[in-house]
């Protein structure tokens, strides 16, 4: 079968005209995972392999990340995870926005209907399945193991502060700079001076009902979990320390040792180093809103009260747990190395 629809995803990243895709990471994984939908239809996987994957690389990169209709011939219906997707087979080809006359009339609808194109939200239509960390670290033992995004519910036990907590990264595709003679350079911009713009990179330990684990809370997550942007807080540090050099450890910022104590639902990523065996660390894409408690029993009996001793009490924990500076007390606690 063929399919053909607009992309809502590449890697389980949002295209736009700043997206790179890692050809290093593709060639390793020998896969590019989309989702697409066609029309107003359900958003549906689609998986592209080995040839596929390479021709879909090359035209988007082509496109400058710009590319939004896609059409991909003699599809291989299949389960992933219980879900079904479509998967390239070796005489499939890939064709995208103008370079056929389907994938143009296509273009030509979804110009003209960009309500309906963008009525799913690209973020919430990858549905992370649920996880445990047990599950998880079941999962990644599994030799049919493949990369993929789990939803995980676990409690922030401390910052692991014997590494940095953020990094300085290229202003328009986030990829860590390097520092060259005078200036700092981009390698997969390939440009010789950039900007930087400092990142999240915060390693966490975190705990659940039996198991333990180390996140790594990368970019835009960490802004989601602490409400701050990196180089918001960066930027105050220096300022409030103006004699320090560049080159200075900047500490852990108090927004994000708040943190400590929150149960918070994640969207982690199981890479390729995780299925490998290289590293049972596990990062984190995405950190989920606190939801609002739900009120329970007569609204209007010793509610202020309990809510009152409630917020106390939580006060007091939260205290007991910075106390001693990152970590908190009861739990095993993270390790350098």
């Amino acid at each position: 079968m063929n399919y053909i629809g607009h992309i809502k995803l590449v890697n389980g990243k949002v295209p736009s005209d700043s997206l790179l895709l890692d050809e290093a990471e593709i060639a390793a994984s020998r896969r590019v995972e989309l989702l697409v939908q066609t029309h107003d239809d359900p958003v549906m996987k689609l998986y592209l392999w080995d040839k596929a994957a390479f021709e879909f690389y090359e035209k988007f990169k082509a496109s400058g990340g710009t590319a939004r209709v896609i059409l991909v011939t003699t599809l291989n219906p299949k389960r992933f995870g219980g879900v079904l997707s479509l998967s390239a087979m070796a005489s499939s080809q890939v064709f995208l926005d103008s370079d056929v006359q389907e994938t143009l009339f296509y273009l030509s609808w979804l110009n003209s209907n960009l309500d309906v194109a963008s009525r799913v939200n690209a973020e919430v239509v990858t549905k992370p399945e649920p996880a445990t960390l047990g599950e998880l670290f079941s999962y990644m033992n599994q030799a049919s193991a493949k990369v993929g995004w789990f939803e995980c519910t676990a409690t922030i036990d401390g910052v692991v502060h014997c590494s940095g907590w953020y990094y300085i990264g290229c202003g328009v595709c986030h990829t860590k700079a390097t520092k060259g003679p005078t200036t700092l350079m981009c390698k997969k911009c390939g440009k010789s001076e950039i900007i930087g713009v400092a990142q999240y990179l915060t390693k966490l330990s975190v705990y659940d009902r039996n198991d333990q684990a180390v996140f790594v809370v990368l970019g835009d997550a960490g802004e989601e979990l602490t409400g701050k942007k990196a180089a918001v807080l960066v930027e105050r540090y220096y300022q409030a320390n103006d004699s320090v050099g560049g080159d200075h450890i900047v500490s852990v910022p108090q927004a994000m040792i708040d943190t400590i104590g929150q149960t918070r639902k994640f969207i982690v990523k199981v890479s390729n180093h995780n299925l490998t065996a290289k590293t049972q660390t596990l990062t984190v894409t995405k950190v989920l809103p606190l939801e609002a408690p739900k009120p329970e029993g007569n609204l209007r009996e010793n509610v202020g009260e309990e809510a009152d001793t409630e917020r106390e009490d939580h006060a007091d924990e939260s205290v007991k747990r910075g106390a001693d500076g990152i970590e908190s007390e009861g739990v095993k606690r993270a390790k350098c190395g």
